[in-house]
């Protein structure tokens, strides 16, 4: 039996990169229980107060919530339980050179399903500040603006503006 290879994507944090400048991301594993990839699986799972730190010279993933899983029974996991993340030894040191420069957080960005295994993608990041954030929402709305345009211009159906 063959295991699809490509990505399936369970859930993503797009409030991280609204919050945060991302400089660089990681792939990593994650440990679970048995429930908590039923859980997965079914996509009950929310990204939105989690956060990555080092403790005893792993990484470990707090506040990521897998809800319970529907059909377990006393084996069933806790929703919020701090989780191990799986990286190489180089990458931790990578990381936690850069997490010890200070100014920069882990996040997760997205957590997914590739070749049957359960992955989650990590973010380097740096908080905006909110003149940032303003600013990025400004170029977006340029942007659509300017796609919005070129499309009339190209089926020929130019109005000009007032």
């Amino acid at each position: 039996m063959s295991r699809d290879t490509e990505r399936k994507l369970i859930a993503s944090n797009k409030k991280a990169r609204h919050d945060y400048t991302i400089l660089k991301t990681y792939e990593a594993g994650i440990v679970l229980a048995g429930t908590e990839v039923k859980s997965l699986r079914e996509g009950r799972v929310s990204l939105v107060d989690a956060f990555a730190q080092e403790r005893d010279g792993e990484i470990m993933l707090y506040g990521l919530h897998i809800a319970e899983y529907g059909y377990g029974t006393w084996t069933n996991h806790q929703p919020r339980r701090t989780r191990k993340l799986l990286l190489r030894r180089v990458e931790i040191g990578r990381i936690l050179e850069k997490l010890r420069e200070g100014g920069v957080t882990l996040v997760p960005l997205s957590m997914y399903f590739a070749g049957g295994w359960a992955k989650v993608e990590l973010g380097l990041a740096r908080g905006k500040k909110s003149y940032d954030k303003r600013q990025a929402l400004a170029e977006r709305d340029a942007n659509r603006e300017i796609a919005r345009e070129l499309g009339r211009r190209l089926k020929g159906a130019h109005r000009p503006t007032r």
